[in-house]
């Protein structure tokens, strides 16, 4: 009995052996296959799984003014997100009533109660939220660090479960100024922005940087990076936009076309030197007011009007066909060839000079341009051409608008198409166009190309510098040069534009009232009228250019360029003056201080000028300055000896670097947070931020050296 059950268990046990063999070399089998066979598809499913790639953002470079300001820049904001899980729980009940409380004063949207159960239910609901959402508002840097205060929060590694949600916005810390000019961006999915119009658009390639690589592995609930390829922030760009300018212009414009109810203004203010843009303003209506649309100023391409016969009559002086004292009489003013007739505003006219002609605008050019040209008429559009006026400026941002000037060989061509030319009709010619051409009228007869990009920069590296570029030395001869300033002179002195008689300094130009036709109606509808004003000041020494179009302005308030244009003209004169005239007094004082006291007055680190006073065996008294690293020195009363005054460094101000070399400037300023840019040598002279004021990290200072 014994020997039987012994026996059956020993036939159990080896089934069961036998079955767990099987079982074993089944799963070894399976293993084999799946490391073997199928290895790949599994070790990629895991991968996909707890592995994934990011794109990192790179930071895209910033847009600076002419003096270092920032026009544009991307500026981080984060989202705040909680791993409820992560924070201890014997933490969490303490501190989530003063986190929820702290949380409703900072957001001020919700009570208390209402975002402690949100944290509430977030950690102790069906499942740990290991991503909350704290609040849907993003928050500045400057508010994140408030926010690392609070409790919980300011709990050091990942005992605080706070995660964040980093995005850059960009933005122009000038608001509307500029707004058209400096551009658009697009915001793409991966965090990077893409330029779509103006500089924003046409520097896309040196702005937008190129984004890195983040390889992440998920650990505890959470992306944790495991490789790491940095993105290439991008370049930044510095423009010759002036801040002040752009306000002064831009504000004039406005107050102009609300004033008339005009549909759309046009202003630009360049240098007349270099041919710098300094501010360019497009302003048009809106339902919700006047604001920045387009850019008008190189896109839109119309008839000028009268302010073209200042290159008519260049055309008739450089041909020697007429001199500004000669005399011709325009009887009634009303002038009919080819069964067209044009009258004067003000008839009759009787006797004039030529020079009376332009400064008073009359349209009896036409009969100057018939006589000696209906024979030739290629001549005179020859002169245009060589002039340039049928050519785009080349500005480096997009959309600027083909000239159109007609020749004799055009279909279009008709037997009234000269006359019509000669005084702004039959043709189309953008504002910045004819800027281009009375700035090289007011340049002595230099044609400069319009520049509104100066450098692109990686911090204070110069990777591409535009030097202002002539375009062509000589558009006519001096002596037409001359004639053309007197005359442009005598527009406001005796003509058209009496009114801009009295301003702050003397200006020169021509005013333009054209009527704008309609489609295919033309001139036959209810009148609308472009008045435009363009020219130059100071008449006698010309530093700034200017052009002011406004379209569609109220015929009942007026309608005429001198008044509409014009005198947005004056006031940009009167006030861009008075600021260069503060600019040159202060140049003036530091010239004068430098001959009183240079070599006297300089600031340093003080073992330097210890190092080259013993060299050049000059006593120092550094009595006050024993302790001090940075030090001014300046001379004793008698002059025979160096006295070293300490000088104190706070940087999270702008500081003062006049005066020193360019190692310690830039020492201190890049301490500070600042990008530094360098023109000239020697010492500094002339810093672009006004010491003393806040640092903001990341701005842009230029440095002259001399």
């Amino acid at each position: 009995m014994a020997a039987s059950i012994k026996h059956e268990l020993a036939g159990r046990l080896g089934l069961v052996y036998l079955v767990v063999m099987v079982v074993a070399a089944l799963v070894v089998i399976k293993a084999l296959h799946v490391q073997v066979w199928e290895g790949d598809k599994w070790r990629k499913m895991g991968r996909a799984v707890s592995f994934k790639d990011f794109v990192v953002p790179p930071n895209r470079g910033n847009i600076y003014a002419d003096d270092g300001r920032i026009l544009a820049s991307s500026v981080p904001y984060y989202f705040l997100r909680l791993d409820c899980k992560a924070i201890p729980d014997t933490l969490f009940k303490k501190k989530i009533d003063s986190l929820s409380m702290r949380l409703s004063r900072f957001f001020k949207d919700a009570p208390a109660s209402d975002y402690r159960k949100k944290l509430w239910n977030g950690k102790y609901g069906a499942k740990p939220n290991r991503y909350l959402l704290v609040n849907k508002r993003k928050i500045s840097y400057t508010e994140l660090m408030e926010v690392k205060k609070f409790p919980i929060f300011r709990e050091r590694g990942t005992k605080s479960g706070l995660i964040l949600e980093r995005v850059n916005e960009r933005l122009q810390p000038h608001e509307n100024l500029a707004r058209r000019t400096i551009g658009y961006v697009n915001e793409a999915e991966d965090g990077t922005f893409e330029g779509r119009v103006g500089i924003e658009g046409a520097f896309e390639k040196q702005l937008r940087g190129e984004p890195g690589r983040s390889i992440r592995q998920m650990m505890s609930g959470r992306w944790v990076s495991v490789t790491m390829e940095d993105p290439v922030d991008g370049n930044d760009v510095v423009t010759t936009i002036n801040v002040d300018c752009q306000d002064i212009v831009q504000g004039a414009l406005t107050r102009q076309l609300e004033y008339y109810k005009a549909s759309a203004g046009t202003a630009i203010l360049m240098d007349v030197k270099t041919g710098d843009i300094k501010a360019i303003a497009n302003v048009s209506k809106t339902a919700t007011g006047y604001r920045e649309v387009l850019n008008n100023a190189i896109g839109d391409a119309a008839e000028p009007g009268s302010v073209i016969k200042a290159a008519t009559m260049v055309a008739l002086l450089e041909d020697g066909y007429v001199h500004p004292g000669d005399t011709i009489d325009l009887g009634k003013g009303i002038y009919t060839h080819n069964g067209v007739t044009l009258k004067e505003a003000r008839t009759p006219i009787g006797k004039v000079t030529v020079k009376e002609i332009f400064e008073r605008s009359l349209n009896g050019i036409t009969e100057l341009v018939y006589e000696h040209y209906r024979q030739q008429p290629e001549k005179f559009v020859n002169r245009w051409y060589a002039m340039g006026l049928n050519k785009k400026v080349g500005i480096e941002l997009a959309g600027e608008a083909d000239p159109y000037i007609k020749y004799p060989t055009d279909k279009t061509w008709s037997g009234v198409t000269l006359r019509w030319m000669s005084f702004g009709y039959e043709l189309q010619i953008t504002p910045l166009q004819v800027l281009a051409f009375y700035n090289a009228l007011a340049n002595d007869g230099k044609r400069m190309k319009p520049r509104i990009v100066k450098e692109i920069r990686n911090g204070s590296r110069v990777i591409e510098r535009f030097d202002p570029e002539v375009v062509s030395s000589n558009i006519c001869s001096r002596q037409t040069i001359a004639y053309m300033k007197e005359m442009m002179e005598g527009v406001v002195e005796n003509g058209s534009a009496k009114n801009l008689k009295n301003a702050a300094c003397k200006i020169a130009g021509k005013t333009g009232t054209a009527k704008v036709a309609a489609g295919t109606k033309g001139y036959r509808t209810e009148p609308k009228y472009r008045a435009s004003f363009v020219g130059y000041f100071p008449a006698d020494k010309p530093l700034y250019s200017c052009i002011v179009v406004v379209d569609n302005p109220s015929t009942s308030v007026g309608y005429y360029g001198n008044v509409v244009s014009g005198s947005v003209f004056k006031e940009i004169a009167n006030k861009i003056y008075a600021m260069a005239s503060l600019m040159r007094d202060d140049e003036e004082e530091e010239e004068e201080e430098k001959e009183v006291t240079l070599p006297v007055s300089q600031n340093g680190l003080k073992k330097d000028f210890l190092e080259i006073y013993d060299e050049l065996g000059i006593n120092v008294t550094d009595d006050e300055a024993d302790r001090a690293d940075w030090v001014m020195t300046s001379r004793d009363k008698e002059g025979t000896e160096f006295v070293l005054k300490p000088r104190s460094v706070d940087f999270t101000l702008v500081p003062n670097v006049k005066g020193m070399g360019l190692r310690d400037a830039l020492y201190l300023l890049e301490n500070s947070g600042l990008k530094v840019g360098v023109s000239g040598v020697g010492t500094v002279s002339r810093q672009s931020l006004t010491p003393g004021g806040r640092v903001k990290r990341g701005s842009y200072v230029h440095l002259e050296l001399k």
